[in-house]
């Protein structure tokens, strides 16, 4: 029998994203499922792009190594003197950096750093192929970014792939040059979507997605916000995850209504001939949350290597616990209650 086909929807998060990386390579090892679309957003698009270039060079094992190569590539290209970890293993930007992202609210990119250096831009050209995967992409393959001048949602898809949309996924306005496609200028596909789901529900294969969460879906109780720092935060990761949270809200409200709930249980094995509905796409889900939640969001422009790998940890622990609990969920039913988490 065919392996179960799996949906990814990979949410953004900067630096988090190796979280995501930790969840990627668990999947990739335990080799149950065959992967049909994924939609990534800022660091999610590049973790999305880099496993399909792997697994065009090598399937399973390929997508792996792409993944490590990246991550440690990535974590190498920031000088000493950008992080530093505490004696209790926390991670802090240095008081030079922070002082750079203070600056970064009265002055631009382009006055910041007139020649638009950006060691990212030197790595994905050194290990992406960008027109091989336009060719040949092996999976539906959709990135996200913001049209600047309307605030729109624009989905990349593998046919339309280009450094500059990869970047134009995860640039922060206030901090890197804005790439320009066909003449238009693209931010973070953060504002306006993250991740977009609903690509990933038209035309695949697959009728299961799986979220990987970077951002927490509520906040703990005694999480503070009576400091500027910590009350600029919440309004930063709620402007970041708004758009995804009202697609999901419209999700869960769409199902609801759609056969009454005492009848779905035999309504969905009708044959559509007879009043059935199509068969449903189940969603299923990753949070790193419960393991991030404390850390500072200004770690999220925390490269470094070290804390790279922390990560990685972490997100293949939470994959190996889905993977147990829910794994056998694929294909047959849900195995995360929608309306109780975005309802």
């Amino acid at each position: 029998m065919s392996a179960p086909r799996l949906n990814l929807a990979l949410q953004g998060g900067g630096a988090h994203g190796a979280f995501t990386w930790g969840v990627l390579d668990a999947l990739l090892e335990d080799g149950r499922f065959a992967f049909d679309g994924l939609s990534g957003t800022s660091a999610g698009a590049m973790n999305a792009v880099v496993m399909a270039q792997g697994w065009m060079d090598g399937g399973r094992d390929g997508a792996r190594a792409a993944l490590r190569r990246f991550w440690t590539a990535l974590g190498d290209t920031m000088p000493p003197g950008v992080t530093r970890q505490d004696v209790d293993g926390g991670v802090h930007l240095t008081p030079m950096v922070k002082m750079w992202m203070a600056w970064a609210h009265y002055v631009t990119p382009a006055q910041f750093n007139p020649l638009d250096v950006n060691p990212l831009r030197t790595l994905l050209a050194e290990q992406v192929d960008f027109e091989r995967l336009r060719r040949g992409c092996p999976f539906r393959l959709f990135v996200a970014a913001t049209h600047a001048d309307s605030g729109r949602l624009r989905m990349f898809d593998a046919r339309e792939l280009s450094i500059d949309a990869l970047l134009a996924s995860g640039c922060l306005p206030t901090v890197f040059h804005a790439p320009r496609i066909d003449g238009q200028t693209y931010w973070d596909g953060g504002y306006a979507g993250n991740p977009a789901v609903f690509p990933l529900l038209r035309g695949g294969r697959a009728a299961d997605t799986l979220l990987v969460l970077l951002s927490p879906l509520e906040w703990p109780p005694a999480q503070p916000t009576d400091t500027a720092r910590a009350l600029h935060a919440r309004v930063a990761e709620i402007a970041f995850t708004a758009a995804f949270r009202r697609e999901m809200q419209a999700l869960a409200h769409e199902r609801a209504e759609r056969v009454p709930r005492v009848h779905r249980a035999w309504h969905r094995w009708l044959p559509r001939t007879l009043g059935g509905d199509p068969p449903e796409h189940r969603f299923h889900l990753v949070e790193a949350g419960p393991a991030l939640e404390n850390l500072a969001g200004e770690t999220r422009l925390a490269v470094s290597a070290k804390f790279f790998e922390t990560l990685h940890l972490l997100g293949r622990e939470a994959a190996t616990r889905w993977l147990a609990r829910h794994a056998d969920a694929v294909g047959r039913r849900d195995s995360v209650d929608l309306a109780a988490k975005f309802g």
